[in-house]
């Protein structure tokens, strides 16, 4: 079932989405441990099954002009477990002020592909350095409220390593461990009323500690996790 995550609408509706209503709660079983391995995903990412992405595919009619973008999905091998690498941006952006994100940007002419777009953008927003970076895969392309095409690029993180976040966008790095994210039972489904009665929009929400998860990057990490339970 496809979700939009009407991000900008919130917004202009001033709106804040950790105010609303918890609709219902994903539910589907957490992820194996051994599913939670760097080899695993490295296969299961080579060689993908036949599996459903939920995807906000009715924003491709409201924006015929998308603009293009990559984000690195940075799962970092910790001796403790897999942990998801995330910013919060800082709240001065017009952009999704103070949300929680992927590093990454927009795709610029010089970038000879979505993998190099990704690599970048997280070189210049948190200063993690390509080589410790394992390319391992990639997630199905995401449309976004603000109009952009995101190509999600999944990489395995080998530390230990030095990160320095970009002021003027990243008030903060944080990790969640992945087996956190990997449990639909973490997963919160919330919905809004569009104006004039057009109608609701739903999107999900996985709040962890002081962060809130949600929108574009929840909906992202729910295609991993798809992808890695199918």
């Amino acid at each position: 079932m496809p979700f939009s995550f009407g991000v900008c609408l919130l917004a202009k509706l001033h709106i804040d989405p950790q105010r609303l209503p918890v609709d219902a709660i994903a539910g589907e079983p957490a992820l194996s441990h051994e599913r939670l391995s760097p080899d695993w995903l490295r296969e299961r990412l080579a060689r993908p099954p036949a599996w459903e992405p939920e995807l906000p595919e009715d924003l491709r009619e409201r924006f015929p002009n998308l603009r293009h973008a990559a984000v690195l999905v940075p799962i970092v091998e910790r001796p403790f477990g897999l942990t998801m690498l995330l910013t919060q941006r800082t709240a001065h952006l017009s952009a999704h002020p103070g949300q929680v994100s992927f590093p990454g940007g927009r795709t610029e002419e010089s970038d000879a592909s979505p993998v190099e777009t990704a690599l970048r953008e997280t070189e210049e927003e948190i200063g993690l350095d390509r080589r410790h970076v394992e390319i391992i895969g990639a997630l199905p392309e995401h449309v976004t409220a603000s109009g952009y095409l995101v190509q999600p690029i999944v990489g395995l993180v080998q530390p230990p390593f030095e990160l320095t976040a970009e002021s003027n966008e990243v008030a903060e790095i944080f990790e969640v461990p992945l087996s956190f994210l990997m449990d639909g039972m973490n997963h919160q489904r919330m919905s809004f009323e569009l104006p004039n009665g057009a109608g609701r929009r739903s999107f999900y929400a996985m709040p962890y500690e002081r962060f809130f998860i949600w929108g574009a990057t929840a909906g992202m990490l729910r295609n991993l996790f798809h992808l890695l339970r199918a």
